[in-house]
């Protein structure tokens, strides 16, 4: 049984000539034992909400999850896909990629991401089970995770973070082979990583992990923990393989034809490339339908389900927000008109939260132990224990990464929607897992508060000049920067609503002024950028985001009292303002205008938009350490400093 994955993957590699054969070799025993004996999936049904979670943390051994996919009999994973492994277009890419359907739960590759991935995984499923109950939702998330993972810092704050929640039913299995690429893990690590799992309180076991008994005794003790479990399996990285078992050689390179036929002579499979024997292929394929009773059974509960639990459930897996959550945020937009509030908008994205949290269930917060900072718990929001794993907010501690990468998790899962708060300067830490949530095109919001020299007196350690440029330049992640209380309020919305893109929202700490006075019903953020104050004589086009809107607002009119006309343009998001027709882009912009580009941050991106006479107002260094007002004068984003370049750039012209 285990050596049919063993001949697929190293079959696979060996046609592509491209590929990490160790680990699939080395894990292929602890693969077979897990989905024969514990593994509850269906194939047929392969987003079932109640089935368990396989995370592959070590990505780079792929083709180990492909081999166990096509010969559980997900219909997608053919053998004509493993045949293509590696080449453009295969679902069989180099790093698996998330495709549920194709029983790839979460897209892995870089080290430890997957371990991160996990735990929220396995939070979320704790959750849903206090929620609804242990007959609609029990389940069990495994991960294989390799000496990488480990060494990786996320490691430590996800293992943390496991721990202190008591997930028991996160269950790591550690590929403990003690090889690395370089060569023997000894050259650059000796940590007791069994010491090190129970010292964050997980149950840990080491065995053999070539000897199913002992996989299989070891799988049934974690399943009866109280708290996480990582069994920690001693592998031959490779196993099999005549000269290359238990070397480096083999983690990232094809055997090479003779040491793949001295291979098939030593495990004595005659078997042709890409053929496995039909009583084992069966065998395998009745592992794949042996979770039909238990879908069968599930199905059975949640249609016994009072009407609105069975629609609740159903409709946060469609991943569809409740009915009339649109009206909340309309509300509280006229509220805002009202009020016309001058505060940060960090705290009028915590009164979004106040207002939508308790109108969307399925939202969880939290912070990487900034809660204050970040406004990210709503009034009356419940913080989730390990003593009592009920509420929708979650104290991360600081973990950036994990907290980031758990995010994920959550999201992968279903039936909750994630947002976390940290200071922007600290995405640095989150970057990975943000990248990730973009290349997977899924729901997790971020919430960034602290965005600028605007905060002050903490210094240049913490102001972000060059956080914005980098984060706009991830694919498919919308960075909203809210220049007043309206736009906090349409970002967030435009943030919930968008199930394929994840969102990063931009927050300051300093007050600012409401703008927004002319009331529509239309989300004029959606374009992503929009012509704030308009002026049909104008010569110049201010375009801004954020916390410097305002200040172009003032040199608008500082201008004007000079007779000098002027345009406003707010981009709260590049992405989405991109995505829209050209002959917009360029009505908003002001093509015809002198355009002059203001924001608190470093220049890069802005070209695209002033054109080689336009200007920038900005920065261009590092920030520094004072009061946000002192801060502002010296780095020269003023409206007098504003109002002389407009006027000498007009000199030029």
């Amino acid at each position: 049984m285990a050596n049919a994955i063993r001949f697929l993957s190293i079959d696979a590699v060996e046609k592509a000539n491209s590929g990490h054969p160790g680990l699939p070799l080395g894990m292929a025993d602890v693969a077979t034992v897990l989905y024969q004996h514990f593994l509850k999936f269906n194939p047929r049904q392969p987003t079932w909400p109640d089935r368990d979670r396989f995370v592959l943390s070590a990505g780079h051994g792929s083709m180990l999850l492909y081999a166990l996919n096509y010969l559980t009999g997900y219909e997608g994973m053919t053998i004509e896909s493993l045949k293509e492994f590696r080449q453009l277009g295969a679902h069989t890419a180099g790093h698996p990629e998330k495709d549920q359907y194709l029983g790839i739960e979460t897209t892995t590759g870089p080290l430890g991401q997957g371990l991160g991935n996990a735990v929220g995984m396995a939070i979320a499923e704790h959750l849903l089970r206090t929620q609804f109950g242990e007959h609609l939702f029990n389940h069990f998330t495994y991960v294989i995770a390799g000496d990488g993972c480990l060494m990786e810092g996320i490691s430590h704050e996800a293992i943390s973070l496991a721990g202190h929640l008591k997930l028991s039913k996160l269950i790591v299995l550690f590929d403990d082979n003690r090889i690395s690429i370089d060569g023997p893990t000894s050259l650059s690590v000796s940590d007791d990583q069994l010491k090190r799992f129970e010292a964050c309180g997980w149950q840990v076991q080491a065995i053999d992990g070539h000897n199913p008994e002992a996989i299989y005794l070891a799988l049934q003790k974690a399943h009866h923990a109280k708290a996480p479990s990582m069994i920690a399996c001693r592998t031959t990285i490779g196993y099999g393989a005549p000269t290359k078992a238990g070397t480096s050689a083999i983690h990232g390179s094809s055997l090479g034809a003779e040491e793949v036929l001295r291979m098939r002579e030593a495990l004595n499979w005659s078997s042709p490339a890409f053929e496995v024997p039909t009583p084992i292929l069966n065998a395998w394929r009745s592992f794949g339908t042996r979770g039909e009773q238990a879908y069968t059974t599930w199905e059975k509960h949640l249609q016994d389900s009072a009407p609105e639990i069975k629609h609740e459930i159903e409709r946060r897996f469609r991943g569809e927000l409740p009915k009339g959550w649109k009206n909340h945020i309309q509300e509280l937009i006229n509220s805002f008109h009202s009020q016309k509030p001058t505060a940060s908008t960090r705290v009028l994205s915590g009164q979004v939260l106040d207002t939508l949290v308790p109108k969307i269930p399925e939202l969880l917060g939290g912070s990487a132990d900034l809660t204050g900072s970040n406004n990210t718990k709503a009034k009356g929001s419940q913080a989730i224990s390990s003593e009592k794993f009920i509420g929708n907010y979650i104290h991360y501690g600081v973990r950036e990464h994990a907290m980031a990468a758990a995010m994920n998790g959550i999201s992968l899962h279903g039936g909750v929607v994630p947002y976390g708060g940290t200071f922007l300067a600290f995405s640095d830490y989150c970057r990975p897992s943000i990248r990730l949530s973009a290349l997977m095109q899924i729901r997790t919001i971020y919430v960034m508060t602290h965005d600028s020299i605007g905060l002050g007196e903490d210094g240049p350690t913490h102001q972000p000049v060059e956080h914005l440029a980098a984060l706009r330049a991830i694919p498919n992640l919308n960075v909203f920067r809210p220049a007043d209380a309206i736009e906090v309020a349409e970002c967030w919305a435009l943030a919930l609503e968008s199930q394929t893109t994840p969102s990063l929202l931009v927050l300051t700490r300093q007050n600012l002024p409401f703008l927004r006075t002319d009331r529509t019903e239309e989300n004029l953020s959606r374009k992503g950028g929009y012509v704030l104050s308009d002026d049909p004589k104008a010569q110049i086009t201010f375009l801004s985001t954020g916390s410097e809107v305002s200040i172009a607002i003032k040199a608008q009119e500082e201008l004007k009292k000079k007779g000098i006309a002027t345009r406003v343009v707010s981009l709260p998001c590049w992405r989405l303002f991109e995505l829209q027709e050209k002959e917009y882009q360029e009505k908003v912009i002001g093509l015809h205008t002198l355009r002059i580009a203001i924001e608190a941050a470093i220049p890069l991106g802005w070209e695209k938009y002033i054109g080689p006479e336009g200007a920038f107002i900005g920065m261009h260094s590092f920030g520094a350490s004072g009061p946000y007002q002192d801060l502002y004068r010296h780095f020269g984003i003023t409206v007098e400093a504003i109002v002389e370049l407009a006027i000498n750039k007009l000199k030029e012209k």
